[in-house]
């Protein structure tokens, strides 16, 4: 612990899903904290939702707002950022910001005719344009599941069929799918990949199995499109990048990415974890502070929480949790748990006043937590 009475908390939670964003998470445990003690709020993410607003705004970096198309190819307006890091120009690219299932209603939920070709424009903008030296691109929330041929199709990559004609990028299309030509695709920096699923792109635990229903797919469209997936597979001489762990990720974009855009697969934590320091963070810190909406098995699978503990431990660092809902599992990953269940509310009237509660709860937890830096 610090000289004196001075405590230096570092507060690295992830977002309260539906509720909270990450930062907001973080401003509500520190303002339920005794005021003398000296806070750093370091939100933190996996390549899902808040991936790129966490490392921008940790960064210091700017938002880029660029005109790209959605899953169905509406033109929409998408964000990414980019930040001087180590003095290179680095972009942080969220494939759902153009890609993701919240784009698309629940009534247009078609992933035969869902295309990933915004996320390359994404990437393409970031590039070109904003001459990013390295990209880093969060996978999760897609509504889509074309192996990554419409953003590899943004990139220059062409599809083509049986007669040489190009195809679009969306799996109804790459049924046809003959020949590839990549001579006219855009060079590219180092592109490192966010992923925290082991899926392969095909088969009982690939994309289109695993995750295809949740984006609309019935029984016959999954077998159908794992069909078309093992096809671009195999006309792309992919076959042994498809068996790799993770390139299921996001309906099969991270076959696409290590495909056709040289990408390298890493842990999401890992790689958020490495661009704000975090590990810097937590040497220097008495006390570690982290969440999010619920710990329970998903966390024990290496989420953001949980990598956070194993830090701290690995320094030597006391580890609290706060989280609107708490499994016991998860609960002993940590040194003491702050969980909104105490107020005894409802799921609805928990997430409502999250914000509140957090504030709150961390109040009347103060005591045990001075206990920890003892």
């Amino acid at each position: 612990m610090s000289n004196g009475d001075s405590v230096r908390v570092l507060v690295a939670c992830d977002k309260f899903k539906g509720s909270l964003a990450a930062m907001e998470v973080a401003e509500a445990v520190s303002r339920g904290l005794p005021e003398e003690w000296e806070m750093d709020l370091c939100p933190i993410a996996d390549g899902g939702e808040g991936f790129v607003e966490v490392l921008t705004a940790v960064s210091g970096g700017e938002l880029i707002s660029v005109e790209v198309g959605d899953p169905l190819g509406r033109r929409v307006m998408a964000d990414y950022g980019v930040a001087e890091i180590d003095g290179r120009r680095v972009a942080f690219v969220e494939m759902s910001a153009a890609s993701g299932l919240w784009r698309v209603a629940a009534n247009e939920r078609d992933p035969m005719r869902s295309s990933t070709f915004g996320t390359g424009e994404l990437i393409r903008h970031a590039a070109e344009v904003s001459k990013a030296e390295r990209i880093l691109v969060g996978l999760g929330g897609s509504a889509t599941n074309d192996g990554g041929a419409g953003m590899a199709a943004a990139l220059g990559v062409k599809f083509l069929d049986a007669t040489g004609g190009e195809l679009n990028g969306f799996p109804d299309d790459i049924s046809k799918l003959v020949r590839i030509d990549e001579s006219d695709r855009v060079p590219l920096p180092e592109i490192v990949v966010a992923c925290d699923v082991d899926n392969p792109l095909c088969g009982p635990r690939g994309a289109s199995a695993v995750f295809g229903p949740q984006k609309g797919a019935s029984p016959e469209n999954v077998a159908s499109l794992d069909g078309i997936l093992q096809r671009l597979a195999d006309s792309s001489a992919g076959k042994e990048i498809a068996e790799t762990a993770g390139t299921g990720a996001a309906g099969g974009i991270g076959f696409g990415l290590v495909r056709f855009a040289g990408a390298r697969l890493v842990s999401g934590f890992d790689l958020v974890a490495e661009a704000i320091r975090l590990e810097e963070k937590i040497a220097v810190a008495d006390l570690v502070i982290t969440g999010e909406g619920s710990l329970d098995l998903q966390t024990l699978g290496g989420k953001g929480p949980a990598g956070v503990a194993a830090l701290a431990k690995k320094r030597g660092v006391p580890v609290v949790a706060v989280a609107g809902r708490v499994e016991p599992q998860a609960a002993a990953l940590f040194d003491a748990v702050v969980s909104l269940e105490m107020f005894a509310l409802s799921k609805e009237e928990s997430i409502a006043r999250a914000a509140e509660l957090l504030e709150e709860g961390v109040k009347r937890n103060c005591e045990p937590l001075r206990k920890l830096l003892n």
